[in-house]
């Protein structure tokens, strides 16, 4: 949280900390294409889906040349040039699914994606950074910022699903811009003693994580939770606390011993951290010892930025001195706001991973014929039911994160600050303790 101990008069900027006024920790106009020598990665990138369907990746991949990356030369260069050996990676470990997992990852995607990564300061493995930040372009340069209008630079198996799960969460990252850049004046608000500074930029913040909540209700319009959780979860899946891969993977010629990387989850993304440093939100054990985890695989200027929140004079301390009526009122609204957030996340996990889960293993033990969304349901890896991506137990851990943000609530009877869960939820919960008490 927010820190009372150091007072740091420096001013701060986003730019200091590559983050876009536009586009906010979204990498701006991300590259399409690398230099003409590095084609054989991008021939084997583009076309993951169709190698994997043809269970011919692998084999593409051992015979893949070995490239050298000092020709890589510019920031989104490294940053498209991590997305695809990322894909490549995923897409080689896990592409006969739970059967067949490998142990050494070869030689020839290893040492560049290695190389790659050190000199981003990331991990090498596909993360929240590459699928949603650097994944994205327009079909139309002049035309807005909608899904829509977007695409993704490269996929993974799941077809329409797949794109629609990376891009309306590039859209819950660009509705909370506004906020992020309010955060700086909220900054300067404590520093200077302004309450309607303070104000007016929480209010800000505000509208935006409620932005923010409106653009993931359409994970439900573009991503179908049979083909989330049969085909697409296992491909952003990692190599630590993962019982399909207990040992880790070797990185072939880089450590003999193996590495364990977390795969892919929302925790990754930097903006909820800047909020709940922001807001003062304390996350203790397991739960607050994995989102700081996270942060490594966050570039390290966005996990700097966060850092330098945290070191800032407590907005909460702040606003319990001044007792200004509106001023409490706003921060309660924002802190009732990201509660809410995160009850949809919940809304959405369930839908797409408990449901799911409950489903499978009733198929499992009917044996019954299925169609072919079930069928995808069905042979869902068995090992990843209670889990998320990143390996966390995924339904303990976001509502102790829940139930901490609510902790933060300066009152916790804030009646004038309530915000009404979405109706959607209780039908949902409904369904997953009918299929709970089914099974």
């Amino acid at each position: 949280m927010m820190g009372t101990k150091v007072k740091n008069t420096i001013p701060l900027s986003l730019e200091q900390f590559h983050i876009s006024e536009e586009y906010g920790f979204i990498l701006p106009e991300p590259l399409r294409d690398l230099p003409v020598y590095y084609k054989p990665w991008m021939d084997i990138a583009r076309n993951v889906p169709e190698l994997i369907s043809s269970h011919s990746l692998r084999l593409r991949i051992h015979d893949m040349p070995q490239l050298e990356t000092h020709l890589l030369r510019t920031h989104r260069e490294l940053r498209l040039a991590h997305l695809a050996l990322s894909v490549m990676t995923m897409g080689y470990v896990w592409q006969e699914g739970e059967r067949e997992t490998i142990k050494v990852l070869p030689w020839s995607l290893s040492l560049p994606f290695c190389e790659v990564s050190q000199r981003l300061g990331l991990p090498p493995i596909l993360i929240h950074a590459d699928t949603v930040l650097a994944n994205w372009k327009k079909r139309d340069p002049d035309g807005p910022f909608s899904i829509e209008n977007l695409d993704l630079l490269l996929t993974l198996p799941g077809g329409e699903s797949v794109r629609g799960f990376f891009l309306v969460t590039l859209l819950v990252e660009l509705a909370a811009v506004p906020g992020l850049k309010s955060i700086l004046d909220v900054i300067n608000g404590v520093q200077y003693n302004d309450v309607a500074m303070v104000t007016r930029a929480l209010d800000v913040v505000s509208q935006a994580i409620d932005s923010m909540k409106q653009a993931l209700k359409l994970m439900h319009e573009y991503v179908d939770p049979s083909i989330f959780y049969g085909i697409m979860r296992i491909y952003l899946s990692g190599w630590k606390d993962n019982p399909l891969m207990p040992e880790g993977l070797v990185y072939e010629g880089v450590q003999e011993k193996p590495l364990e990387f977390s795969g892919g989850s929302a925790a990754q993304s930097s903006i909820l951290h800047c909020f709940d440093e922001l807001l003062g939100v304390q996350h203790e054990g397991s739960s607050g010892a994995f989102l700081r985890r996270m942060r490594d695989y966050m570039l390290p200027a966005h996990k700097q930025f966060i850092e330098n929140i945290s070191r800032r004079p407590s907005l909460r301390s702040f606003v319990l001195q001044q007792a200004d009526e509106r001023l409490t009122h706003t921060f309660e609204q924002c802190v009732a706001r990201l509660v809410d957030f995160r009850n949809y996340h919940i809304i959405i996990v369930t839908r797409y991973i408990t449901i799911p889960a409950s489903h499978a293993k009733q198929l499992r033990a009917n044996k019954q014929g299925l169609a072919v969304a079930l069928d995808a349901i069905r042979s869902a890896p068995t090992a990843l039911e209670e889990r998320g991506t990143g390996g966390s137990g995924i339904m303990t851990f976001l509502k102790t994160v829940r139930d901490e943000t609510k902790d933060t609530s300066i009152s916790q009877c804030t009646n004038g600050n309530h915000v009404s869960p979405d109706p959607a939820i209780t039908e949902i919960q409904k369904a997953a303790s009918e299929l709970a008490t089914e099974s």
